[in-house]
This record gives C-alpha cells, structure tokens and sequence, in this order.
C-alpha cells in the first residue's frame, strides 16, 4: 500500500478515489496509506457548508470552486447531501454545471452517504478530508443538509463554517435559533434577489447581535445570488479573512485539535464496533442478548455491560 500513499501524495486522481473507496468500505488495508499521508496533511483550508434543501449551496459550491481555480487553487468536493448534484439528486441543470467541474483536473469530488450514521457525518469523512489535503488540495469544502446532527457535527472537522439561508422559507430563522447560531463562522443569505431578503438579513442580525455581544469577531452576514455569481467574491474575502483571524488568535490550532479528537473517537469507535459485531467470539453473544432482550430476560443496558466487560477485562 505504500505506492497507494505515494501517488494519492503526487495528487493522483485514480489513487485518490481508491484510497477513499477503501477507507468507506473500512478495509484494514488503507490503514497503512493513512498513517503514511498523515504528516503530510494540515496545509488545505477546509470550508464547511451546510443549508436547507434548496437553498443553493451547490450552486454557491460550484461558483467558489469556479473563482478558486481562477485564483489557480486546487479544489476537493465532498458531498454528504443526498440531494446534492454531487451526489446525483437535485436538478438536471445542476447536474451538468457539475459535470464541467469534473472535467477540470484540478477539482476532485466525491459524493458520500451517511452510512447508518445518526444524522451525522459519513463516518469516513475525517480519513477523506486528509487524503484531500495530504494529495495536494488547497481548498477542501464539505458539503451537509442541514438537518439534525449533521449540520452541528461539521464543526469538528471545517476551519470554516458558512451556513445558508434562503428568503422566503418561513421556519428557516427559526431552525438557527435551534442551535446552529453557534456553529456558523459566516452567515449567507442565498437567493438574494427574493422578496423578503431585508426581513431575513434584519432577522440574522437580531440573532448575531445576541449571540456575538461578548465575542471578539462578530460573525459576518453576507448576501449572494449564487445562479448569477453575484456576492461570490465577497464571500471569498471573508473566507479569507475568518483564515487570518484563526491563525492570529491561535483559534485555528484550537479546531484542528477539535478535528484530531473528533477522528481519534471515531476510529475508536469504528473499530470496536467492528471488533463487537464482526468478531466470531462476539457475534453469537450479540445475537443471543438481543433475543433476551427482546423476551425481556435482559435489559439493553445490563447487555452492553455484558460485551463491554469481556472486551474491557
């Protein structure tokens, strides 16, 4: 596997999408590639953006990733939207302004699913974000729906998080009240050219204000028209600028410790979850506690206790 991790490091695309194929599918095999790319990873800025369905973020997607190639970066796409174009859903037209991405060598994509996640992250997302940057990448952005976990879980693993709201989607202010006033970095109001835009920036501003009174960086709201590329550029500086920040105030160091945290507990827990139900002295205890719970001669808690001692012992 070494000559894997060397050519994911040359910025080979076949490797690249092999070496993710693998780590998705958990083979033991791509373990050695990743311990081999680690030290060369950390370089790419990783933007994570998250939404309702159908607020346009990957047509803002595609019109970043347009005005990145045109600064000359190179750019990664993960998708864990199911009705991304990314991932094949969404309209035909967003499908074919995808298709001309693909094209380009310098922007790789790849769609994932959750795999049986809690409305999380795809599990494997922290493995495909270091073969991103480790291969050469500058710019990596992750793309959620923005329901549930998902959209809290992007923190742990984005240096910048923009969250996208649309004018017009009555309860759309009300999800960020919600909880995910604490996770945007920047505010994009998409869909500008709606009715309703003023009320909806006046809205995220109240809620900024509040959230923001006794912090040093007051999270910015920007406007944008995604389909015409308007406000793109804008949202590029203050891309920019959130990166300066993190680094000046040592903020950056604090989320790529949170990232390692985040993928360290995930390792753990893939591993002993596969330890648990793929091992042959487990599988059977496994299968003949969920029949005693089903007949209630166990309760679930007392069941887990069960595995966990004889793994722990």
């Amino acid at each position: 596997m070494k000559d894997i991790a060397k050519k994911v490091l040359s910025g080979d695309s076949r490797a690249i999408a092999r070496l993710i194929t693998l780590a998705e599918n958990n083979d033991p095999s791509a373990n050695d590639s990743m311990k081999d790319i680690h030290p060369h990873t950390g370089k790419a800025h990783v933007i994570g953006i998250t939404g309702v369905m159908g607020s346009g973020k990957s047509t803002l997607i595609y019109e970043l990733t347009r005005l990145y190639r045109k600064q000359g970066k190179t750019v990664g796409i993960i998708a864990i939207d199911p009705t991304s174009p990314f991932s094949g859903g969404a309209l035909l037209g967003d499908r074919v302004r995808m298709m001309e991405l693909t094209m380009d060598e310098g922007v790789f994509i790849r769609s994932m699913g959750t795999r049986g996640m809690l409305g999380g992250l795809a599990s494997a997302v922290y493995d495909v974000v270091e073969i991103l940057d480790a291969s050469g990448k500058d710019v990596v952005i992750v793309e959620t729906v923005g329901v549930g976990q998902a959209e809290v879980d992007i923190i742990k693993i984005a240096d910048t998080t923009l969250v996208i709201i649309v004018p017009g989607l009555g309860d759309s202010i009300q999800t960020l009240k919600a909880g995910v006033m604490e996770i945007a970095d920047i505010y994009v109001v998409n869909k500008a050219d709606r009715a309703g835009v003023e009320q909806t920036v006046a809205e995220v501003e109240s809620l900024v204000d509040i959230t923001c009174s006794e912090k040093e960086r007051k999270t910015p709201i920007l406007s944008t028209i995604a389909k015409h590329g308007e406000g793109v550029k804008e949202l590029i500086i203050e891309i920019e600028n959130h990166e300066k920040y993190l680094k000046k105030t040592k903020e950056f160091e604090t989320k790529r410790r949170l990232r390692y945290e985040a993928e360290l507990i995930e390792i753990i827990r893939k591993r002993l979850m596969n330890f648990i139900f793929d091992e042959e002295q487990f599988k059977d205890k496994v299968e003949l506690l969920i029949d005693q719970i089903s007949k209630k001669q166990i309760d679930p808690h007392s069941a887990a206790e069960e595995i966990l001692s004889k793994i722990l012992k």
